[in-house]
């Protein structure tokens, strides 16, 4: 299982978060996704067997959102 933190640019709406959220959480191998409003972060959990990185990554920027850096 790998962690990662994921800085998107600022998230402007609390409703986003459920939308980013609700969408990783679907995807197969992904455990845990916290999106954090304040600091527009996103903390994921995945097993990288199943998910890769630049896949989670498309996940959010094909919502519409833009993915800055990852740690």
């Amino acid at each position: 299982m790998i962690k990662k933190t994921l800085q998107l640019e600022p998230i402007s709406c609390p409703s986003c978060i459920e939308k980013i959220n609700r969408a990783l959480m679907r995807q197969n191998g992904i455990s845990s996704a916290e999106v954090m409003f304040n600091s527009s972060k996103v903390k994921v959990a995945f097993d990288e067997n199943l998910i890769t990185l630049e896949e989670i990554q498309n996940v959010i920027t094909n919502l519409g959102y833009v993915v800055k850096s990852s740690k």
